[in-house]
């Protein structure tokens, strides 16, 4: 097959890590993949691609479009993409009401399949046709290093407490407040040092790394979808704290060493102290298991997102 990618490209002025993933492995299966970004400041700055988004789609004969978060899903059925796939991530139905009722009309005109990452998610967008494929994690590459290893490649102090924020500090909805203020409070009730290290500015090949070499992986997000830097940390086997988003609970059931918080940072605290004593006593938790055993493995993932690339053919 024949397959254009379709995705903002202002963040990091390349495809953004987790869709590239995606796209990496269906080619891996031998389909052809192309990117389109979409490049350019608010409303006008999509509206600004449809017209060379439809130029690229008339000298080129593509089998599916599969656009990435809603406003691409606009710009992609405006150009007139077809089939076209639009994949709904966290903020496209969580962030607000007037987000998802834009999606309504896209939904019933221009989008032939919707893509949503969680129970969730499909629930409040009240879309009975939509399509929960979570995003994969290539085991490959996430996957657990020794102690050692992981401390001497990122040169930390194997004999400090370190907590990696799973997330960009600088987004509201990650919900920074909450890790800050559970971590100055630890700091205040254990006698070792105690680390925050934030996921933000460090290449893709070093996060497995920041990973394995953290006592606790900590996600303090609003919302999510179904948030991959758990399912990655999983597969790393990490202790893992997080607010209940998306489908957290469902993906850390039984997963002993993993915790799912409230808002109450008191019960957080409590959690983050038995997540710091589990990595103490274990270390390594059976996370990568759980994701073997629910199908999250990126090659898993791609083939059911061929299925559905088969149905629209």
């Amino acid at each position: 097959m024949k397959i254009l990618f379709v995705s903002s490209g202002n963040i990091l002025n390349d495809v953004s890590p987790l869709i590239k993933a995606q796209g990496i492995s269906l080619k891996n299966q031998g389909h052809d993949i192309d990117f389109f970004l979409i490049k350019g400041s608010g409303i006008k700055g999509y509206l600004d691609h449809v017209s060379v988004l439809k130029n690229q789609l008339s000298m080129n004969n593509y089998d599916i479009v599969h656009a990435h978060f809603s406003y691409s899903g606009f710009v992609a059925a405006l150009a007139g993409a077809k089939p076209l796939v639009v994949s709904l991530m966290g903020s496209d139905v969580n962030s607000s009401f007037i987000h998802r009722l834009l999606c309504y009309p896209f939904k019933y005109w221009g989008w032939n399949e919707v893509v949503v990452k969680s129970q969730d998610m499909k629930t409040k967008l009240k879309s009975e046709g939509s399509r929960v494929i979570p995003n994969g994690v290539n085991c490959d590459v996430f996957r657990p290093y020794t102690r050692k290893k992981a401390f001497e490649k990122l040169n930390w102090d194997p004999n400090q407490y370190h907590i990696l924020f799973a997330a960009n500090p600088k987004r509201p909805e990650k919900n920074y407040n909450l890790a800050k203020n559970l971590i100055d409070r630890l700091q205040k009730e254990i006698e070792n040092k105690v680390n925050l290290h934030a996921l933000v500015g460090i290449s893709h090949e070093l996060v497995p790394y920041y990973m394995n070499a953290s006592n606790v992986v900590l996600l303090t997000s609003l919302w999510e979808g179904s948030p991959n830097v758990i399912k990655e940390a999983m597969a790393c086997n990490r202790p893992i704290v997080t607010t209940n988003v998306g489908d957290v609970s469902w993906l850390l059931n039984d997963v002993d060493g993993c915790y799912v918080i409230d808002n109450d940072i008191d019960t957080a605290l409590k959690k983050v102290k038995n997540a710091i004593e589990f990595s103490n006593e274990n270390w390594t938790t059976s996370g990568r298991k759980r994701i073997l055993e629910l199908e999250l493995d990126s090659k898993t993932t791609a083939n059911k997102i061929l299925n559905l690339y088969e149905t629209l053919l």
